[in-house]
């Protein structure tokens, strides 16, 4: 009776690993299918663009936000949309906010001051998008580009589907994104951070 318990044990184990390693492949096939998608190829308009924030050194944005900055200029230029969100709060000591930083360096490269908003909300990826959220539904925004690196694609168009935003994605493949390591890395990191996502707001 011993050797069959045990078996049944060792066999119930190996299911369930199997079952999480093909949770984890297709997650993982997921995050990279959507990191290699661009909303604005089948898309041509949107009512805003929404860029996460990343690091700022008082006032200057990191070369990870300027390539997500770039990107959404780029967007704006070819008049996707009507006007530009910056997302993203500041860090304990910080002079000003990313939100704020991204709003200035993207009308010191020509965007009109009247089309670019920034909404310093949140700490992270969520409480961000929460913010432009709230932002977009004061101001009869529905839809929006989002713009952040690759491989948060999907992640951060789940996240603003369920906040009731119509989502479109177009990523940067600049500064993060130059290397196949950190690929590699962002991509590892995206598909827990997914899983752990939809665990916790199912």
């Amino acid at each position: 009776m011993g050797f069959v318990r045990r078996h049944r044990i060792l066999t119930g184990a190996l299911v369930l690993l199997l079952a999480v390693m093909t949770l984890l492949g297709v997650t993982g096939f997921a995050v990279w299918s959507a990191a290699h998608h661009d909303d604005s190829s089948v898309v041509d308009h949107a009512d805003a663009i929404v860029v996460l924030g990343a690091a700022q050194y008082n006032g200057r944005p990191s070369p990870v936000f300027q390539g997500r900055l770039e990107q959404a200029a780029t967007l704006y230029k070819r008049n996707f949309a009507p006007a530009v969100l910056v997302l993203g709060s500041n860090q304990p000591g910080d002079l000003t906010t990313e939100g704020a930083a991204g709003r200035n360096w993207l009308i010191a490269h020509g965007l009109p001051a009247t089309n670019v908003y920034a909404d310093p909300v949140g700490n992270d990826t969520l409480q961000s998008l929460q913010g432009a959220a709230s932002f977009m539904k004061r101001h009869g925004m529905r839809s929006a580009f989002l713009v952040s690196d690759p491989w948060h694609n999907l992640r951060i168009r789940r996240m603003a589907s369920d906040l009731g935003i119509t989502a479109y994605v177009s990523a940067t493949w600049h500064s993060a994104a130059r290397s196949q390591g950190t690929r590699l890395d962002g991509y590892t990191r995206e598909t827990f951070a997914y899983l752990y996502y939809r665990l916790l707001h199912r």
